[in-house]
């Protein structure tokens, strides 16, 4: 079943290209468009989609404030960012709103249809950039204090439980530097679906849903570096 895709952007010509883009893969049905963020609310008010992509920077209702308003009314919708610019203090409030990840516009259309693929199936989508920033951001401890990004020592049994294979730590590293599915699979020889299988015991190993907190353990256990 077709992923149902909402687009929430200001720019006309940029919104041209996006439809063109997703139309042009089966497995997207774009059920709707809004220019700003109020109108967004209000059209979704009789629509259901799975993933919306929202433009960051809009002129009045930003995209952080739509975040906030979409997953407390409806938690279920996963929520794509797409910035111009790499703007690393708003991506991490939007994020901390409940956005899934981002993408900085322009990208390939591959990537942005795994992003897509990655964020409704549960998981998120972030630049490499982003991966230390986050570890400090939203790993604490019981008190509340924010966590070092410095590697912290495994002993014995989170080392065994954590003990990738070297195929394994290199699909990590490689995603670590921000590259597609589609993308890890053409570097490595490999097939998509290969990627996509590693990615799941890579992440029953290290006890993680997505491949942000793949990365960001993967960095804390010192099993990769970026």
């Amino acid at each position: 079943m077709a992923i149902r895709v909402f687009v929430v952007e200001d720019q006309p010509k940029i919104l041209r290209s996006q439809l063109k883009l997703l139309r042009g893969f089966s497995e997207i049905d774009v059920i709707g468009t809004a220019p700003s963020g109020e109108s967004a609310i209000e059209e979704l008010e009789d629509l259901t989609p799975d993933v919306i992509l929202l433009d960051l920077g809009l002129p009045k209702m930003s995209g952080i404030d739509v975040t906030r308003e979409v997953k407390s009314r409806w938690p279920k919708i996963e929520i794509l960012i797409f910035t111009v610019f790499d703007e690393e203090d708003r991506v991490l409030d939007a994020i901390g709103a409940g956005a899934s990840g981002y993408l900085l516009k322009g990208a390939e259309a591959d990537k942005i249809i795994d992003a897509i693929q990655e964020v409704h199936a549960g998981g998120s989508v972030i630049q490499p950039s982003l991966a230390r920033r986050l570890l400090r951001h939203f790993r604490v401890t019981p008190e509340g204090s924010e966590v070092s990004s410095e590697v912290i020592p495994l002993d014995e049994e989170e080392a065994q439980e954590a003990r990738l294979t070297n195929r394994e730590i290199e699909i990590l590293q490689v995603i670590a530097k921000g590259l597609s599915n589609t993308e890890t699979a053409k570097v490595l020889g490999v097939s998509r679906a290969t990627v996509r299988t590693h990615l799941e015991h890579i992440y029953a190993k290290l006890d993680v849903t997505n491949r942000v907190e793949a990365v960001t353990e993967g960095i804390r256990k010192g099993l990769i570096d970026i």
